[in-house]
């Protein structure tokens, strides 16, 4: 694949700029996506305040945010290139594979840390930054706080190093895990109701679910699902607001 073939002999010098303007785009991308949801939807399903200011120490964390992701992005990059990380090349049907072990892996992985970090020392100096915004604003989504988005990045480059994944369920699984980013962070609620009867659908962690932990605390710790709040009991539904 060329774009491997490229990657694979880049020099730092030129990964880091390129890395960066990369994380710079997902990042004016994911808000920008995030106010067009509120603009569709707002009017008939907003989860609360829309609209509001972005405030300076936001935009210095968002910041904050972007040059840790472009250092994490990087340091899978050079593990990769070091043979530490395998990337399989090629499209099959274990590409539908490789996904759901990124897509189940990382919001298991991610429920765990979650769950710890509101259970630790860790809620009061680290993940209760973010939890000062309990009407998330698109921004929000990169609001964090440097140890958490390296808590999340490092999780990630471990899930690539134990299972070595398809290039094209790589690609696909970033991709989904910006939208369903943007949808925990929007304030509205895009999915119909449908949806919560639905077998299948109704797991998903839609709008709402995360509002809601943003809301309460101390339920709905999934970020993709609510199969892990479910099982182990901590989901908490709409009617709990």
């Amino acid at each position: 694949m060329a774009l491997l073939d490229f990657l694979k002999e880049l020099p730092w010098q030129v990964a880091l700029p390129l890395f960066l303007v990369e994380n710079l785009l997902v990042l004016l991308l994911a808000v920008g996506f995030g106010y067009l949801l509120q603009w569709l939807f707002g009017r008939t399903r907003a989860l609360g305040p829309l609209y509001q200011p972005v405030t300076r120490p936001e935009i210095g964390l968002a910041a904050c945010t972007l040059l840790l992701n472009t250092g994490i992005t990087y340091a899978g990059c050079w593990l990769w290139q070091q043979g530490l990380i395998q990337i399989r090349t090629g499209v099959s049907y274990r590409v539908l594979l490789d996904f759901l072990v990124l897509f189940l892996g990382m919001d298991l992985l991610m429920y765990v840390f979650h769950y710890l970090i509101h259970h630790t020392v860790l809620y009061r100096w680290v993940h209760g930054l973010h939890h000062h915004y309990t009407a998330p604003q698109p921004i929000d989504l990169f609001v964090l706080h440097p140890i958490e988005t390296v808590g999340f990045g490092g999780l990630w480059l471990l899930l690539m190093y134990v299972y070595p994944a398809s290039f094209a369920a790589i690609v696909a699984y970033l991709t989904v895990n910006v939208l369903f980013g943007v949808l925990g962070h929007c304030g509205v609620e895009p999915f119909p109701a449908s949806w919560a009867r639905h077998p299948l659908l109704r797991h998903l962690g839609s709008s709402g679910f995360h509002f809601q932990h943003h809301q309460h605390d101390t339920h709905n710790f999934g970020f993709y699902t609510s199969l892990w709040d479910w099982l182990f009991g901590t989901y908490a539904g709409p009617s709990s607001s």
